[in-house]
């Protein structure tokens, strides 16, 4: 089976803590902190694997999770950052962050994208030493590294994608054109899954696609169409195989704007890929009627290529052929028709730093900021010497200063990151 979709679940390292020690060592009295930092955590990094065809892979396992990094030990030794968790997934693949609205475009081999970043590690006690603070027995922990639910969506690279309705003639063209094999039978939607071949040229070589056969209403999401018409936009030519001769006795003119009505309505610039017109299976119609037919569409396809061809006999296979060559840029290679860079972030200088103060009861209150609640994971707000150094560390951020401004007095409640403070203006918390 063939998967271009898949949901999965990644979760970065958590960061090492740092950690409280003094210098001990003979004739050295009194010799000063000297805990380590801890380690980031590891990264979680998506790659761009060539050898990759789908995304079946990800059918036996969904979740993804970093290393820790490690935690400070004394004599300053740090902890280790682990290497970076590499997924690998094939090129065209398209990663979405539903809830932050990141996506990452993966299209070359060996891109790569950073989707979830380890924590930070926390900073040893001799970081905390000051003139009047000369021994801090306290240390800060790590943070938790990102976690997010990706979607992954496989939209296939190709030079040339061959579009049509089921039972065209587009996989027998396919196998006749390139090396590829796809199964061949006479019955409709036997092609359920796209399928890739090369063509090949002189020193060029291009992706041709075989797009299992739509029907009316795929723009619309009848059977397949969303997920079969997602493998053609990033196509640079499309080459619509029409059946001269329909074994349903339907109208060639009918089935022909039946899939431009489909390409037109799905959107996503499909309407405006330049067209190649192929007639296909001529041996089952005579000449002049073949000859007949090509003048027709040439006339109302107002100067559009127009090929007549049979997989059967190899008739007009190498006009086609040397057509699509034409036709698709020789300086441009297959990624360049997705102008989507690799990484797509939104980045808002100091939006971490904010804070705002609510009124939550009569004599309560809650600060809520990313900053804020950072400063309380890193500490543990047991120990009175971390819990007095948070007090200095948001006096200096205009905490306390914001908490009087919305009304906030001696003995009120304060809530910080889930943790409940007395707090009294001028004395520490407690």
């Amino acid at each position: 089976m063939f998967h271009d979709r898949a949901r999965i679940h990644v979760k970065a390292g958590d960061g090492g803590s740092g950690v409280v020690s003094f210098r001990r060592e003979a004739h050295v009295p009194k010799g000063g902190p000297d805990g380590g930092d801890g380690g980031r955590g590891g990264d979680v990094a998506l790659i761009c694997d060539a050898s990759l065809r789908d995304l079946s892979s990800f059918r036996r396992g969904a979740h993804f999770k970093a290393k820790r990094g490690g935690h400070g030990q004394g004599q300053n030794k740090h902890g280790a950052t682990p290497d970076p968790l590499e997924v690998r997934v094939p090129p065209g693949t398209t990663v979405e962050d539903p809830e932050a609205g990141d996506r990452w475009d993966l299209l070359e081999r060996g891109q790569r994208a950073v989707v979830a970043r380890g924590g930070a590690g926390g900073r040893g006690n001799r970081h905390f030493a000051t003139a009047t603070r000369q021994t801090p027995r306290f240390a800060e922990r790590g943070l938790p590294g990102e976690e997010r639910a990706l979607e992954l969506r496989l939209r296939l690279l190709a030079d040339a994608g061959l579009v049509g309705l089921p039972n065209a003639g587009k996989s027998s063209l396919l196998a006749r054109l390139t090396r590829a094999q796809p199964k061949v039978a006479g019955y409709p939607f036997t092609t359920v899954e796209p399928l890739l071949g090369t063509l090949e040229a002189d020193d060029r070589q291009l992706v041709l696609a075989d797009i299992p056969g739509l029907i009316e209403g795929a723009s619309a999401g009848a059977g397949l169409g969303h997920e079969f018409l997602a493998h053609v936009e990033r196509c640079r030519l499309l080459v619509h195989v029409l059946d001269l001769a329909p074994l349903d006795g339907s109208d060639p003119l009918e089935n022909h704007a039946t899939v431009e009505a489909e390409l037109r309505e799905h959107g996503q610039g499909l309407a405006a890929l330049p067209r190649i017109l192929c007639l296909s299976k001529a041996d089952l119609v005579t000449p002049e009627r073949a000859m007949g037919a090509r003048a027709d569409w040439s006339e109302r396809l107002e100067g559009a290529p127009v090929v007549v061809t049979s997989a059967a006999t190899g008739s007009g296979l190498a006009e086609l052929r040397q057509a699509i060559f034409e036709r698709v840029p020789a300086d441009e290679p297959v990624a360049a028709a997705a102008a989507t860079p690799a990484t797509h972030r939104v980045y808002r200088p100091g939006a971490g730093d904010a804070f705002r103060v609510e009124r939550t009861g009569e004599r309560a209150f809650r600060v809520a900021g990313e900053r804020v609640e950072r400063l309380i994971a890193r500490h543990d707000v047991e120990n009175d010497e971390a819990l007095r150094y948070v007090e200095e560390r948001l006096r200096a951020l205009g905490v306390i200063k914001a908490l009087e401004a919305a009304g906030f007095g001696p003995g009120d409640d304060v809530e910080i990151a889930g943790i409940l403070f007395e707090l009294d203006p001028g004395a520490p918390f407690r």
